[in-house]
């Protein structure tokens, strides 16, 4: 399951953006020490439901999004550095920063204005301070193990990290430096806030909408998107709060009258979704049809385990065929006789909308 922490500034939106999202009815828990509320969203998948009306299974189980939120952050004591305190953000595959361009005069902005240049900025410092900490506090501790014994890996784990101290330093988040291979393995276990992918949710007033689209330009932060894994997407919560509030067809009324082709709720799904590189495949039959989250490139074997450990130890063979075809043709069978039912190995690349049935010894 992918997920992602919200954070942001007072009165931008975020907490009501985390109950829309979520479907969660009741205030927020607040209390002295930082803890998470933790919601599900499901991932809207038109290809699911074309299955599903396909096949008429028992269970329709689309991929999920785990949004977590706590209280809003800033300053330094209290802002991103108390994230790392709580495991649903160092956990975080990303992180959502909702970022307030309504003007509304009734909701006072803490900080006197509405200048979305300035929170999207003022947000990444807080992020590169907090994980400017952890670096420094892991390296003296290296210094002092370094002095007992060098080893290799504890030495290229200083490099590593010294590095990073030098982009923090300079105003970088982690993210910038785009490590692969060992590198972002070593780093992997601390969790660092600035190098998980960053998704800019604006949140905009209701005649904003007609162009919505322009909304990052105008707010002068083409520069700041123009970074490594950050991206944005423009939303009205005012909107969303009453769109949740209609039946399913007066929504949908509602949203042809404003221009708008989905919700804002599932545009945030599914950029979230993209920003992070994953796709989806389908299982179906009689019992179930279900949608599954992996990331982009991954193998036939690995796809396997995200189903069941035991599957992907027991793989034998993928049974593979495209949706669209499974579709046009309304049968498996139908498709294994036009050669569209293809058989993969464990290092198949699973494409974004195959389905697939595992073969594995038990």
């Amino acid at each position: 399951m992918l997920r992602a922490g919200l954070i942001g500034f007072p009165s931008g939106g975020k907490t009501a953006l985390f109950q829309l999202l979520t479907s969660a009815r009741d205030a927020p828990r607040t209390g002295g020490k930082s803890e998470a509320n933790v919601g599900v969203s499901r991932v809207p998948d038109e290809r699911l439901d074309q299955l599903t009306a396909l096949f008429n299974p028992k269970k329709h189980t689309p991929a999920t999004v785990e949004f977590a939120d706590i209280a809003g952050v800033g300053g330094a004591k209290t802002g991103a550095a108390a994230l790392l305190d709580v495991a649903a953000f160092r956990n975080a595959d990303a992180l959502l920063h909702v970022v307030r361009i309504f003007g509304d005069p009734t909701v006072p902005h803490p900080a006197g204005s509405v200048d979305p240049a300035r929170d999207v900025r003022l947000m990444e410092d807080e992020l590169i301070l907090a994980d400017l900490g952890v670096v420094e506090r892991r390296l003296e501790r290296l210094e002092r193990d370094l002095k007992k014994g060098n080893t290799p890996e504890l030495q290229k784990e200083k490099e590593i990290l010294a590095r990073c101290r030098i982009a923090l330093e300079d105003g970088k988040p982690l993210r910038a430096l785009e490590l692969s291979g060992d590198d972002a393995k070593r780093l992997r276990g601390f969790q660092f806030l600035s190098a998980k992918p960053l998704l800019l949710v604006m949140n905009l007033d209701e005649e904003d909408l007609p162009r919505a689209e322009e909304s990052i330009r105008l707010a002068g932060l083409e520069p700041f998107l123009s970074g490594a894994a950050t991206r944005a997407v423009p939303i009205c919560a005012k909107i969303e709060l009453e769109i949740a509030q209609l039946d399913p067809a007066d929504a949908e009324a509602f949203m042809v009258d404003l221009g708008l082709k989905e919700s804002g709720l599932d545009r945030v799904i599914r950029a979230s979704y993209e920003l992070l590189g994953y796709i989806s495949f389908f299982t179906v039959g009689e019992d179930e049809n279900r949608a599954w989250s992996i990331p982009r490139h991954t193998t036939a074997q690995l796809a396997a385990g995200e189903i069941h450990s035991d599957i992907q130890r027991g793989f034998i063979r993928a049974e593979v065929v495209r949706y669209e075809h499974l579709l046009a043709r309304g049968t498996l069978a139908a498709c294994r006789d036009h050669g569209e039912l293809r058989l993969e190995g464990k290092e198949y690349i699973v494409q974004d909308g195959d389905v697939i049935n595992f073969r594995h010894a038990t």
